[in-house]
C-alpha cells in the first residue's frame, strides 16, 4: 500500500499513482453496509485529524452516506455532487482526470469536456467505487484540498478493503 500523499509527487509520478489505484481499489461486492462503514471512516480520520470534511458515498445514483463536519456548509454539498458527476461520466477519480488534463495543458477542463461547470467539478476528491471493473458507486469529500480529500477516501477505501478480504 502507497503511502505517499499524491501532492508530494511530480506530475507523471502522481498519475502512475492515481492509475494504480483505480486498478487495485476494486471489491468483490459493496452493499449499503459496506458505503455506510467508508463514509463513516472517513469522518473518523478527518475528526482525528483535525480537518473540516463533508462527505457522501453513493451506490449507483443512491445517496446512502452523507456527513458533515462542523466548518463545512451547503456549498461542500455542491462540490460533492458536481466531483460525483465527474467520476461517473469519465469513470476515473476525478483528481485522475484533472491531471491527465493539465498534464496535456489543458486549463479550461470543463470547456475542454464540454460540460457545464455548475455540473462538473474538476477536483481531486471524488473516487468509484468498483466491484471487479464495473463501477457501482463514488464516494466523495470536500472541504480540504483536492489532495487531502483524495487521499482520505482513497485512505479509506483500501481500510475497508483490508477489512472485508
Amino acid at each position: 500500500m502507497t503511502t505517499t500523499s499524491t501532492a508530494d509527487l511530480e506530475s507523471t509520478a502522481r498519475l502512475e499513482l492515481l492509475a494504480e489505484q483505480d486498478r487495485d481499489v476494486r471489491f468483490r461486492t459493496f452493499t449499503h453496509d459496506d458505503a455506510i462503514a467508508v463514509g463513516e471512516h472517513i469522518i473518523a480520520l478527518a475528526r482525528e485529524r483535525q480537518q473540516t470534511i463533508s462527505t457522501a458515498v453513493w451506490l449507483g445514483e443512491q445517496l446512502a452516506f452523507q456527513a458533515a463536519l462542523a466548518g463545512t456548509s451547503a456549498d461542500n454539498d455542491g462540490w460533492m455532487r458536481r466531483k460525483a458527476a465527474v467520476v461517473r461520466r469519465f469513470n476515473k477519480a476525478s483528481l485522475h482526470i484533472t491531471e491527465e488534463m493539465t498534464a496535456y495543458g489543458i486549463e479550461d477542463i470543463a470547456r475542454a469536456r464540454m460540460v457545464d461547470p455548475m455540473d462538473y467539478a474538476f477536483n481531486g476528491g471524488g473516487f468509484p467505487i468498483r466491484v471487479g471493473s464495473a463501477q457501482v458507486g463514488v464516494v466523495v469529500a470536500s472541504g480540504v484540498n483536492d489532495y487531502v480529500e483524495h487521499d482520505l477516501v482513497v485512505e479509506s477505501l483500501r481500510a475497508h478493503q483490508k477489512a472485508s478480504a
